[in-house]
């Protein structure tokens, strides 16, 4: 059995932004002892970065001329493949054509840009990054990491409903975080010293043409960006559609990762993929390392994602590579994870129709997508104490969300999409990979964005994927995934079904390890609530999310950890 995993604070990420719109003095007296890669000195805002990716192109890079301030972190390419480095592009984009140049700027980003006495902190269109804010210190300080933006507070309080939220679908929805006066940007938007302002890259304007062709020509375009990075690379291997098309594509991956029982059928598959391209494979058992919600978890999380997300985290160790690739998203922006299929009940079952929706509930179709079981949320409110109603509860939080997104796409589906990748439960994974990798993020080139914002919601699905990734590899399939041997997802479901109802059949097993085994397995009940044994009867995941915003609360206000207790009462630190 593995040992509890010593909890040791820390306060600083590999990869940082953080500034103030102020002065050099006013940055410092914010920054503790941190230290950063370059510091950028404006008129009206100071910025610095860490990044042990900066100066390698398409990664963090910055500006600083007689115009002007720049800086952008993360993965940028600027257009047409100029060599050109994104900070010194954008510079000069926008001061010649202001916050439109953005549009122009491709990739997962965060930029600070400062001209002619105007400062502005912009995210990329789906806001990949937060940029987290706050007012309290007296002057707007900003930054990547919530941790660190939160502790220049003066005197934090807990945001009720932001941490309800948290409890009971696993995320934080919209701009809240868990302490109030803690803000995020809100998607496709930017920041300046004193407000917020809305930008239109991220709005559905379906069109007519080849959608499989053009993804296909897209997807090829997208992942061929990507495929210089220097060093030994490896990936994050499932068994599914999403991380074949890289290796399939990208020809020097020397090793895949899968964190899966070594005769899981999602192992045996991801297994059978990597020898298929050739590509060494290695699995990591599950043990308490692949639940254990450590520090270096929860900080990733924010404050407003769950940990569990962060499948790989305990095995970091053992990863020897220095670039990263994942298919994180991929079922988000080309296949319509968010979209609401059609259904027909029978034999007590819920079975899919090969067509969406005519009419979704927006709220109940997120619901089904987020993190929200009824009666882990009744069991929530019983044992926790806090939200007395939680159905209603989170129908309402949703429902906001749904009616602020609206004006981003006049079909009801395509407003669902909207409202779901505005609030991506599964965000944690990839920050962690980006802070200990040199990571990419294929699925978020502009190009595919644009594919998925010009699609309509009927053709954003499996089988045009699938169309498109055979003309790029005619093999793709030949290996399927345990749990879709069709290419219909409505075959797949009902076969499913019909596994589990017929004896002497072998059903699908789930793609991920069976989490409530490893807790009880590890006895993580003694080890995470000793002193709070009327949490035990919580759903695995409750208690995950339980430990993950105490802990991060307690991280991000320098507390001493306070255990679950004040959980009925969050507004008070």
């Amino acid at each position: 059995m593995d040992q509890p995993t010593e909890r040791t604070v820390s306060h600083s990420n590999d990869k940082e932004l953080f500034g103030v719109f102020g002065d050099r003095d006013q940055f410092d007296a914010n920054t503790g002892d941190r230290r950063f890669d370059a510091i950028l000195d404006g008129e009206g805002v100071t910025v610095g970065v860490r990044s042990p990716g900066l100066g390698i192109p398409n990664r963090t890079s910055v500006a600083d001329t007689a115009d002007g301030i720049c800086a952008v972190w993360g993965e940028a390419f600027t257009p047409g493949g100029q060599s050109q480095p994104s900070a010194s592009w954008l510079l000069e984009a926008y001061a010649d054509r202001g916050v439109d140049a953005l549009g122009d700027l491709n990739g997962s980003y965060l930029a600070v840009v400062e001209h002619d006495d105007e400062a502005i902190v912009a995210t990329d269109p789906v806001r990949s990054w937060a940029c987290y804010y706050t007012d309290d210190p007296g002057t707007r300080v900003f930054g990547t990491d919530a941790t660190a933006v939160a502790q220049t507070m003066v005197d934090p309080t807990r945001n009720r409903q932001a941490v309800g939220e948290f409890l009971h679908l696993g995320v934080t929805l919209g701009e809240k975080t868990a302490l109030e006066g803690l803000q995020r940007a809100p998607v496709d938007s930017y920041v300046t010293a004193t407000g917020v302002e809305a930008l239109d890259r991220f709005v559905h304007d379906p069109q007519e043409f080849d959608y499989v062709d053009e993804l296909a020509d897209r997807l090829e375009r997208a992942m061929e960006r990507r495929s210089h990075y220097p060093g030994t690379k490896g990936m994050m291997l499932s068994a599914g559609y999403d991380s074949r098309l890289l290796l399939s594509q990208i020809p020097d991956i020397e090793v895949a990762y899968t964190v899966g029982h070594p005769q899981a059928q999602e192992t045996q598959g991801a297994r059978a993929l990597a020898a298929q391209y050739d590509t060494e494979h290695v699995a990591f058992e599950p043990s308490r390392r692949y639940l254990e919600p450590t520090d270096e978890k929860i900080q990733y999380t924010q404050g407003v994602k769950e940990s569990l997300h962060i499948h790989h985290a305990g095995y970091d160790d053992d990863i020897e590579v220095d670039t990263m690739y994942h298919g994180l998203l991929c079922d988000t922006f080309l296949t319509g994870h968010f979209l609401k299929q059609d259904y027909v009940h029978g034999f007590g079952k819920r079975l899919p129709l090969p067509r969406l929706d005519p009419d979704p509930d927006p709220v109940e179709a997120l619901l089904d997508k987020f993190g929200y079981v009824e009666a882990g949320s009744d069991a929530l409110a019983e044992h926790a104490g806090i939200v007395d109603d939680p159905h209603r509860f989170v129908r309402d939080a949703v429902q906001r969300e749904v009616e602020k997104v609206a004006d981003r796409a006049d079909d009801i589906q395509n407003v669902i999409d909207v409202a779901g990748i505005s609030n991506q439960p599964s965000i944690p994974f990839r920050r962690h990979l980006f802070d200990n990798y040199l990571e990419s993020f294929f699925v978020l080139d502009t190009e595919l964005i644009d594919w998925h914002l010009s699609t309509p919601p009927e053709h954003r699905n499996t089988q045009t994927f699938l169309d498109a990734c055979r003309q790029l590899d005619s093999n793709i399939l030949d290996t399927r995934p345990p749990d879709r041997p069709h290419d219909s997802v409505v075959f797949n479901e009902v076969e499913g079904f019909l596994r589990r109802q017929l004896p002497l059949v072998t059903s699908f097993e789930s793609a991920w390890p069976d989490r409530h085994d490893i807790f009880e397995k590890h006895d993580m009940d003694q080890h995470l609530f000793p002193n709070a044994s009327h949490l035990h009867e919580l759903p695995v995941r409750h208690k995950l999310r339980v430990s993950d915003v105490v802990d991060w609360t307690a991280m991000a206000t320098g507390t001493e950890h306070a255990g679950p207790h004040w959980l009925a009462r969050p507004e008070t630190v």
